[in-house]
C-alpha cells in the first residue's frame, strides 16, 4: 500500500511524499507523485501516530477496574477518535488488591491479543506518594517505598509495568528507585514534596521523568526551586505536560518548552473514565469526580483536579494554537519524545523506512481523519 499527502512530518518539516507500506511497516518513502497511490490524501497533514504514556480510562472504563471487555473496548477506539497508536494504560493508588487485578488484566489482554492501539506496558502511578501532594489519589491506600511489593506487583503484571510514579522523599536510599532504574522501569518523580535537592539525587539514581509537571508537586521559587525547579534544570529529565490549557496556563506550558527545548517533553491527556461520555458525575479511583464543562476532571465537592477528558489529538491543537509552541517541539511532545523515553524510538515516534506504519491523518481542525496501526486502517 502506498499513501502520500503534500504535508508529510519528516526531518521536522511537512514535506511532500509517499509513503510505502508492507507486512506493517515502512518500507519506503518517496517524492510525492513518484508512483501510484492507494490513498491520496492531498494537503492533509500526516504524522506519526501519537504515544499516550499517562492515561488511566475512557468510554467508562479504568485501568483499575481490571475488567477486560472495557480495556478492550478502549483499545480499539483510541485509534480513531484520537490518533493514539500506542499507549500506558495508567492506574491510580489503591489497595493491593485493586491494583493486583488492575495489572494482571493488562498482561492477560496483552498476552491473548486485541485489535487497536498498541499496550507499550503499564504506567505504575503510585501508590507511593505524599499526603501533601496526593491530589486526587486516595491517601488510605498510599503507601512507603517497597521493592518486595513492587516486584509482586511487576510479576503480576508479566513484566508490563514501564513507568512508576513515586516520591523520592520517601523512597529510603533510593532503594526503589534504584531498583527500577536498574531493571527497565522508567521513575517519575510526582505527587510529591521533594525539593530540588532530593530531585537531583533521585536523579542520579535513576529517575528519568516528572509526572505531570507543574501539578502534585513543589512549585518553583527563585530560592527553593522545588520540583518544577528540577523539570526546568536537569536538562535530561523528561517532564510530562497535560495539554488541555487548564492543568496549567498556555503560558506556563509555552514556558516550560521554551525551557525544556524540542527533545524532554512528552504531552500526556491524564484523562479518566468519562472520556467520550456526557459530562456529570463518576468515580476515580473509588472517589467521587464531576466533569467540568471544560472537559476537567474535580474531587466532587472540591476545586481539586482530578485528571482530564483530553484527546491527544486536540492536545497537539492545544500546543500550538494556544499556548504558542512551536510546531516541531508540540509534535515530538507526543511522538518522538515518550517512543525515546521508552526506548522504543528504534520502530516507533517518527516516518522512516524501517518503522512500524503507526501514522495518523489530521484534518485541518485536528480532527482524525484516518489511523493506521501497523498498516491497519482505523477509521
Amino acid at each position: 500500500m502506498i499513501i502520500q499527502s503534500k504535508k508529510v512530518w519528516v526531518a521536522n518539516n511537512f514535506n511532500p511524499l509517499q509513503i510505502e507500506i508492507e507486512n506493517g511497516k515502512i518500507v519506503a518513502v518517496y517524492p510525492y507523485g513518484t508512483k501510484e497511490v492507494d490513498y491520496d490524501y492531498g494537503n492533509l497533514r500526516i504524522l506519526p501516530g501519537f504515544i499516550d504514556i499517562h492515561t488511566h480510562g475512557a468510554y467508562g472504563f479504568d485501568t483499575n477496574d481490571g475488567e477486560e471487555e472495557g480495556l478492550r473496548n478502549w483499545i480499539k477506539r483510541l485509534p480513531a477518535d484520537e490518533g493514539v497508536t500506542s499507549f500506558l494504560p495508567t492506574t491510580i493508588t489503591q489497595s493491593i488488591e485493586v491494583l493486583s487485578n488492575a495489572v494482571a488484566n493488562v498482561a492477560k489482554v496483552v498476552k491473548e491479543g486485541y485489535q487497536g492501539a498498541n499496550v507499550l506496558g503499564i504506567n505504575f502511578e503510585g501508590p507511593y506518594l505524599d499526603m501533601k501532594y496526593k491530589g486526587a489519589q486516595p491517601e488510605e491506600y498510599i503507601l512507603p517505598t517497597s521493592v518486595e511489593q513492587f516486584k509482586m506487583y511487576q510479576d503480576k503484571a508479566d513484566g508490563l509495568i514501564k513507568i512508576i510514579t513515586l516520591a523520592p522523599e520517601h523512597d529510603e536510599n533510593m532503594q526503589l528507585t534504584k531498583y527500577c532504574s536498574q531493571n527497565g522501569v522508567v521513575v517519575s518523580l510526582g505527587h510529591s514534596s521533594a525539593t530540588y535537592e532530593t530531585a537531583v539525587v533521585a536523579a542520579a539514581n535513576g529517575a528519568k521523568l516528572l509526572t505531570h509537571v507543574y501539578n502534585g508537586m513543589t512549585a518553583y521559587g527563585h530560592r527553593q526551586l522545588g520540583l518544577v525547579g528540577a523539570a526546568f534544570r536537569i536538562r535530561d529529565m523528561y517532564g510530562e505536560i497535560i495539554a488541555d490549557g487548564y492543568h496549567s496556563t498556555p503560558e506556563a506550558v509555552n514556558n516550560y518548552f521554551h525551557i525544556k527545548g524540542a527533545d524532554y517533553a512528552v504531552m500526556i491527556s491524564d484523562s479518566l473514565r468519562p472520556k467520550g461520555l456526557p459530562k456529570g458525575e463518576y468515580t476515580s479511583g473509588g472517589a467521587a469526580i464531576v466533569i467540568t464543562e471544560e472537559g476537567t476532571a474535580k474531587l466532587l465537592g472540591t476545586n481539586t483536579l482530578a485528571g482530564s477528558t483530553l484527546r491527544i489529538n486536540k492536545g497537539l491543537q492545544v500546543l500550538i494554537e494556544k499556548c504558542l509552541v512551536d510546531v516541531a517541539s508540540a509534535i515530538n511532545s507526543c511522538t518522538l519524545n515518550p517512543a525515546k523515553l521508552l526506548r522504543v524510538d528504534d520502530h516507533k515516534g517518527k516516518i522512516a523506512v524501517g518503522y512500524d506504519a503507526d501514522i495518523v491523518v489530521l484534518e485541518d481542525n485536528y480532527d482524525v481523519h484516518q489511523t493506521y496501526v501497523g498498516g491497519k486502517a482505523f477509521k
